[in-house]
């Protein structure tokens, strides 16, 4: 791609394809693959991204609240997409658009069944979510007889799938809890397929599920993070390409005496002579204040610099001293040649939170 000339976030759909072919490689012929690209597909851009992956071939799309399913709609996606996370008062527009709906609980269960039954629609495609551990969604097994009774002998819904969400499939250190996990999800949807005399598609496994559980297939498999980039493991990381790149340009460069401030607060004070520079991105971008004062480093000329002073809304600052650079030269703030996982462990949190959180103010730019 040419040099950036502004923040952009440069989106790489080559890249894309290649993780989503090393995530497919993993799975047995028969396993349906499921594209995670909620919040703008982990920050880049949901339309794109799912435009790319329908060509690819991916079974099915999901999301996490109804509005994200209508843009894909609308940016042409026929692929089924699955809801998450469907809230009561947007379950009219979901059967507008034919999205398919997770039943996480019986209120969400109830009004969605009522609303068919106004509307003499049968048979409407959803995913039943068993809640195993994660405790955040999904019905309990203590809930599997109630559930069951509501479901029985009913033409209103057509169960497509029964899934559960894993808590911890990237930490070897909790490979029992996630087997306990996966022996439940068993148990309970052995039961329900029996009872219910159903075949639906069963699936269990994420990104970090697919490459360390391999044998909890099931069905289908869901992947997010995997293919933006990140496998959440070094040996991973290193099969994995990273879609996208953040990148901006100096606007100014500064010369600092010793006792110089820089920033609100005048959060950093020069110890020497420094040379700063200024770049057009900050906490509105998405680079949060706990990126500053020192923690974090943006690339410069193949060199790494250290954010100074205090993240502006609409700026940052950096130390240049030992860099020969001009106004106008790119910096890069993460991608391939830096890592998101490294830069937001140097913040204390994960590169899910980083990449996503990239502003939409910032361009998006494609190579394919």
């Amino acid at each position: 791609m040419p040099k950036a000339l502004e923040t952009v976030l440069e989106i790489d759909l080559k890249s894309l394809e290649h993780n989503y072919r090393f995530l497919r490689s993993k799975l047995n012929p028969g396993t349906k693959f499921l594209s995670v690209v909620k919040a703008f597909a982990y920050g880049s851009d949901a339309d794109q991204i799912a435009l790319k992956l329908q060509e690819l071939g991916t079974d099915y799309f999901a999301v996490a609240y109804v509005k994200e399913g209508v843009a894909l709609r609308k940016a042409g996606i026929t692929k089924p997409i699955l809801v998450l996370h469907p809230q009561p008062v947007n379950l009219e527009i979901l059967i507008e658009f034919q999205l398919e709906p997770s039943m996480y609980s019986f209120g969400i269960l109830n009004q969605f069944t009522a609303l068919l039954n106004r509307k003499e629609i049968n048979r409407y495609p959803v995913h039943i979510k068993f809640n195993t551990g994660l405790n955040r969604l999904g019905f309990a097994e203590k809930d599997v007889e109630s559930l069951l009774e509501l479901l029985e002998n009913k033409d209103t819904l057509k169960i497509v799938s029964l899934f559960s969400h894993l808590a911890a499939t990237e930490d070897p250190k909790e490979e029992a809890f996630t087997r306990k996990q996966i022996a439940k999800f068993e148990k309970i949807s052995v039961e329900v397929t029996n009872r219910l005399k159903i075949q639906p598609i069963r699936h269990i496994l994420n990104t970090s599920g697919i490459l360390n559980y391999q044998e909890a297939q099931y069905d289908m498999v869901r992947s997010g993070i995997g293919l933006y980039g990140y496998g959440n493991e070094a040996r991973y990381d290193a099969e994995l390409k990273p879609i996208a790149t953040l990148k901006t340009i100096i606007s100014q460069i500064h010369h600092l005496s010793p006792s110089d401030t820089v920033g609100y607060n005048r959060a950093y004070v020069s110890r020497s002579s420094r040379v700063s520079a200024t770049l057009p991105i900050g906490h509105a971008d998405g680079i949060g204040r706990q990126y500053g004062k020192g923690k974090t480093f943006v690339l410069v000329n193949g060199k790494m610099a250290p954010i100074i002073g205090n993240v502006c809304m609409d700026m940052i600052m950096i130390d240049i001293t030992d860099i020969p650079s001009k106004e106008g030269d790119e910096v890069i703030l993460y991608g391939p040649e830096l890592s998101a996982h490294e830069v937001a462990k140097t913040a204390n949190t994960i590169s899910y939170e980083l990449i996503t959180g990239i502003s939409q103010r910032v361009r998006r730019i494609y190579s394919s």
